[in-house]
């Protein structure tokens, strides 16, 4: 008897938790779904009736909107950009900080820690400190273009990246890398054939969380970069502003919308490894 009412209670939490989650979901999706819906409208319902279904041919504007949003803001070179962007930084903070991290982790001594603080240290400094003495550093080093930027970033992803590497890296047996020096692996054959494979959760979930970040990143571009040549994609969505302040919102709804389709199906294709990748890295360190 106290076993049913026991099960009874956890399918009652569960059942609950399950509708609690389902709702706070709803909350976070619906301004998404309304994007979405007020892309295929014609503008002046935008304003009119934002959360009404465009139910009619005078109301529902096709793709035209995103006909006019791809023209006026070069849609299909701001993605490209955005996307050399994001792969070189991501691939670049990706393979420094998790070399770095296995250093930190098998060197015990005082400068392995002072530099494990330093990049604990940096994940707390904001933005907005270092953003103009940054900018003038990038254009005298020439770090103004997609190619180079990438340098930029990887000083500022370091430190998340680091301390999840770290953590998850001091879990790993040291007897599997000593196996393998045994067999006669040097230390690059090491890291790339042993440790690499045993932190592939830690580099999907490490990479997805850089690459949200750089993909919808406005103000780093828009300091580095030569704005007459390179455009990323949240940069190119300001020029659908008109004159006094006017907004072509059904164009911006629909640029918005191909602005974070990408970055959402990525998502939703690894979701799986984010939660295991953060707890090992947190957790373990």
């Amino acid at each position: 008897m106290a076993k049913q009412k026991t099960a009874r209670k956890r399918r009652f939490s569960d059942h609950l938790l399950t509708l609690v989650f389902s709702v706070i979901s709803a909350v976070y999706l619906f301004p998404l779904f309304v994007m979405v819906m007020n892309s295929f409208k014609r503008k002046a319902f935008i304003s009119r009736a934002p959360f009404m279904l465009p139910r009619d041919s005078q109301m529902f504007a096709g793709l035209s909107n995103y006909r006019q949003g791809i023209e006026r803001t070069d849609f299909l070179s701001s993605f490209g950009w955005s996307l050399v962007i994001t792969l070189l930084s991501v691939g670049l903070i990706l393979l420094c900080t998790s070399m770095c991290a296995w250093y930190i982790s098998r060197v015990s001594n005082p400068a392995t820690r002072l530099i494990y603080l330093a990049f604990i240290f940096s994940m707390v400094v904001p933005f907005q400190m270092v953003m103009f003495t940054l900018s003038k550093v990038a254009n005298l080093l020439s770090l103004n273009t997609p190619w180079t930027i990438p340098i930029v970033y990887l000083g500022f992803g370091a430190g998340l990246a680091v301390f999840l590497f770290t953590g998850s890296m001091r879990s790993v047996p040291l007897a599997v890398e000593e196996a393998a020096m045994i067999d006669g692996c040097a230390p690059p054959s090491i890291f790339f054939h042993v440790v690499l494979p045993i932190l592939q959760p830690v580099y999907v979930s490490t990479g997805i969380l850089q690459a949200m970040w750089i993909w919808n990143d406005y103000l780093l571009p828009y300091l580095v970069l030569d704005m007459k040549r390179f455009k990323t994609i949240p940069i190119a969505v300001q020029y659908l502003k008109g004159g006094y302040g006017s907004v072509d919102m059904g164009a911006m709804m629909a640029i918005l919308t191909l602005a974070i389709l990408p970055i959402v199906l990525m998502y939703l294709f690894c979701q799986r490894y984010i939660v295991s990748g953060v707890m090992a890295g947190a957790v373990k360190g």
